[in-house]
């Protein structure tokens, strides 16, 4: 059986302070788990092969807005730039962050990500 957790790492920094470049994220996959509020891993819609972690901001038609924490990072692309992301390319929810282990965090669904 094929797990429903899989590991990431976060490259750029559009999403400080909840997460910094180089951070390693278990996400849960499946866009049913996602609820307004979570961190994401969706398919970015303009770049085919490029996975992009976002807030959940809220429901739009048949997709989620999703938006960067840091709007003002370099290279930012969210729903700002390319609208609302159908549910088809969210991939699934982070659930924790395991490294670096001095920032562990577990994001229980809905809730803000710690900034630290």
């Amino acid at each position: 059986m094929r797990s429903p957790l899989r590991a990431m790492a976060v490259a750029g920094e559009s999403m400080l302070p909840a997460l910094r470049p180089g951070d390693l994220l278990l996400v849960r996959y499946g866009a049913a788990h996602v609820t307004a509020g979570d961190l994401v891993v969706a398919r970015h819609p303009e770049r085919d092969g490029l996975l992009t972690v976002k807030r959940a901001a809220h429901r739009d038609g048949d997709g989620w807005w999703l938006e960067s924490d840091n709007q003002r990072a370099p290279g930012r692309q969210d729903s700002w730039d390319f609208g609302a992301v159908p549910d088809r390319l969210v991939v699934g929810r982070v659930v924790a962050r395991y490294w670096p282990p001095s920032r562990l965090a577990v994001f229980p669904a809905g809730r803000s990500a710690p900034s630290s």
